[in-house]
């Protein structure tokens, strides 16, 4: 598909935007309802429990700003830049917040993408204190430390959880090593990914949504599943975290042991779809084809093969996950692009949580901004974010 069709979406992104933006108010969109409007929450809506009962609360909110962006890179209309920084300042204040790993995701595509187009410093400052919030979530443990997943730390449920998309929350950790020369926080996100490597992956390269450890020793107690179909099976956004935080992993140590790994998880990924190009929400769904799809996991992974690509130290390896990361991009842009005008969001038929039936055929707002990472690295690489280094051989 040629790359007019994909600055095509970018420009329809860039209209939604600018009609969306005078609707929301204070509120940020997460997913679409039935009729294709946004549902709408604010950016202070932190997780947490309520009894027994876990709420992510508005881990969403930085794509929102991370879009803005894409659509003044797209345009060259300084006005998304604007409606940038002034949506940050409702974001900032998440920085702060100690309850959710989910910060990585918050400001990586917000804060971060600001700092790369903008230069500002007090981007930069949000970033960075919401990267050692981040890094105050590591659990050290006999066997290693890994980056709790969800709670405040002084509840031991919160202690005690990992979960796969903790891996693509990872490159808040990595980016602030390098712009505040600070090895800790590298080394926190390894320390992470060696044991979600050990603990989450299956012997046929599926993954695990969730692992509970014990404290002391680090053993896993339990693989379980908070959004997937059953403990047992292979979420498919789960597998997609996995493949894009091992690929990103392998491009802030500079390790080809990681870039492997995501190969060897994506070799799976890519098995269990067959010759379909956007998933089934989770390759162990017994009622498929008669289920719902996953577009935003397509836009992970299509995101993720962009980057390998970019990072193989085998070029003709490297053109292959090019190749197989563009025939993503043409399918999501041929099956799920929401051109109408009555659909709000830019990618339909994501399925943002099936066991809670929130968002189960709809746009979901993450599943916009991986899809709009992909097209950015496709038409204008470099822009959105700095273009991966090809990695030495080992």
């Amino acid at each position: 598909m040629p790359t007019d069709t994909y600055k095509r979406a970018l420009d329809l992104l860039a209209t939604k935007l600018l009609e969306d933006e005078p609707r929301l108010g204070v509120q940020f969109p997460y997913v679409t309802d039935e009729t294709g409007a946004w549902l709408t929450m604010p950016a202070s809506h932190s997780a947490g429990y309520t009894g027994s009962g876990w709420s992510h609360g508005n881990w969403f909110c930085g794509f929102w700003v991370g879009l803005l962006v894409a659509a003044h890179l797209q345009t060259g209309e300084t006005r998304f830049l604007d409606l940038a920084r002034e949506r940050m300042q409702l974001v900032a204040q998440r920085a702060r917040d100690g309850s959710t790993h989910d910060i990585g995701f918050i400001f990586e595509s917000s804060a971060i993408p600001l700092v790369w187009v903008t230069g500002d410093p007090d981007c930069a400052a949000i970033a960075l204190n919401a990267a050692d919030r981040l890094r105050r979530r590591l659990i050290t443990t006999w066997n290693g430390a890994y980056v709790s997943a969800w709670g405040p730390l002084d509840d031991e449920r919160g202690r005690r959880s990992s979960a796969i998309d903790t891996m693509a929350n990872l490159p808040l950790l990595n980016w602030a090593a390098e712009h505040a020369d600070d090895g800790s926080f590298r080394l926190a996100a390894e320390a992470h990914a060696c044991m979600t490597r050990d603990a989450f992956i299956r012997s046929d390269w599926s993954t695990s949504h969730a692992v509970e450890y014990d404290l002391v020793t680090g053993e896993r107690l339990r693989a379980f599943t908070f959004q997937g179909y059953a403990d047992w099976s292979c979420w498919t956004r789960g597998q997609a975290w996995a493949i894009y935080g091992f690929t990103e992993t392998a491009r802030a140590t500079r390790k080809v042991d990681y870039l492997v790994l995501a190969e060897n998880l994506a070799d799976y990924y890519l098995a269990r779809m067959g010759a379909r190009l956007v998933p089934y929400w989770d390759f162990d769904d017994p009622t498929a084809p008669n289920c719902p799809l996953d577009s935003s996991a397509a836009a992970v992974v299509a995101s993720a093969f962009l980057t390998m690509a970019k990072l193989h130290p085998d070029e003709t390896t490297g053109a292959v996950w090019q190749h197989r990361g563009l025939a993503i991009l043409d399918a999501l842009c041929a099956t799920c692009l929401a051109s109408e005008p009555s659909h709000r969001g830019l990618l339909k038929h994501g399925c943002y949580s099936l066991p809670h039936r929130i968002g189960t055929d709809s746009a979901v707002l993450f599943g916009d901004w991986f899809f709009t990472e992909a097209l950015c690295a496709a038409v204008m690489p470099g822009k959105l974010h700095p273009v991966p280094q090809r990695l030495a051989r080992r």
